[in-house]
């Protein structure tokens, strides 16, 4: 290797230097700061403690984390927060160009929101399954919707954003890692702080679902980051059907694919996405959609509510673990997410035609659930 050396003074090694456009630099910094500025003026999301009766006779506690009253709707607000952060500040994101992601919904409406807050174009690559209720979500907040097949999603969406000289937002690659998981009021630090003065601090459980991967390697990492409070804290991920977690989680196996996509909108992949980590889960629990769909039905006649299929995934999931706590006589807190709200889904999941055409006998299901709650 040829070594540098000084010359009248002066290094003689080679330099390149990229000239800075200052309309780019000064575009950049603003869209920061409407970002920053919109979370300043954002309250945190609400932890609720579900009612129970029979669990808290037994000395469990179970709750909710309420992400759907988030601006955009979703705990994709989030992530979509963290992925322009991101993008904007490695230089991704250029002024008047457009950004491109593949969303099943919820999280190119989050980024539609960021779009126009930074007033950017925004395309989202969808499914062709998408709500029609997403779809339109999406296009009241400044974007267009591009339809696909469920497995076309990552070409297309990288193929538009070459064509267009834009950016591929591109979630399934760069959610674990755009968010700060040690802390920066990041989904397990606010989760965490929420449940300080409970009876059990200290979750047993935090059960989640997985889309990117990204919620669960965020939370996962921080209760290893925080073994003094959080060393008897678990977490489990559940997964629905026609998802390759499950399976990636028992075996190992990186290049599973699935032909057919998730029934449950936003969770669930048919292939193993970058940002799923298994390492930091303790447990996984595959949730048959049937179950998550009942779920959501016995979940309203407790909080009075809609919610979205995933909640459904992540509380029947919960519930089997608090089953499994009161067999073993244990006491602790569970908690889980409402990842958005079921308005979204009328069409679909609250809709007893869909239902019927999907095969789903949701009435057994939900008598079992009932029977759950009156257990004492």
């Amino acid at each position: 290797m040829k070594k540098l050396k000084p010359q009248n003074g002066q290094w003689a090694g080679e330099s390149a230097l990229l000239p800075l456009d200052r309309e780019d630099r000064a575009f950049v910094a603003e869209a920061v700061h409407r970002i920053e500025a919109d979370f300043a003026r954002s309250a945190d999301t609400h932890l609720i403690k579900l009612e129970l009766p029979c669990l808290a006779a037994t000395g469990i506690d179970l709750y909710l984390k309420d992400e759907s009253t988030h601006p955009s709707g979703s705990l994709k607000h989030r992530l979509a927060r963290s992925l322009f952060l991101y993008g904007l500040c490695n230089g991704w994101i250029r002024r008047g160009k457009p950004v491109v992601e593949a969303s099943s919904g919820s999280t190119a409406i989050s980024e539609a929101y960021f779009a126009r807050l930074i007033g950017l174009p925004f395309i989202a690559v969808a499914p062709k399954s998408t709500a029609k209720a997403k779809i339109e979500a999406i296009e009241f907040l400044g974007g267009s919707v591009h339809l696909t097949e469920p497995t076309a999603i990552y070409a297309d969406a990288r193929r538009i954003a070459a064509e267009t000289g834009g950016h591929y937002m591109d979630q399934f690659t760069f959610a674990e890692r755009a968010t700060d998981w040690r802390g920066n009021n990041n989904i397990a630090e606010s989760l965490f702080s929420q449940m300080r003065l409970e009876r059990h601090s200290a979750p047993a459980w935090v059960v989640v679902s997985a889309g990117t991967g990204g919620t669960s390697s965020t939370i996962g990492r921080y209760i290893r980051y925080r073994p003094q409070s959080l060393g008897r804290t678990r977490l489990c991920v559940v997964d629905p059907e026609n998802s390759v977690f499950y399976e990636h989680f028992r075996s190992g196996q990186r290049d599973l694919r699935l032909e057919c996509g998730s029934r449950i909108e936003g969770i669930g992949r048919p292939q193993v996405e970058l940002s799923f980590i298994p390492s930091v889960i303790d447990r996984m629990i595959r949730v048959p959609d049937a179950a998550s769909i009942a779920a959501i039905h016995w979940l309203e006649s407790v909080l009075g509510r809609k919610c979205g299929g995933s909640t459904g995934t992540n509380v029947f999931g919960a519930l089997q673990l608090a089953d499994e706590m009161m067999g073993r006589g244990e006491t602790g807190s569970i908690v889980t997410l409402i990842c958005d709200g079921g308005e979204r889904y009328l069409p679909t999941y609250y809709n007893p035609d869909w239902i019927r055409a999907q095969g789903f006998e949701i009435a057994p299901i939900i008598e079992r659930l009932e029977a759950f709650a009156r257990r004492c």
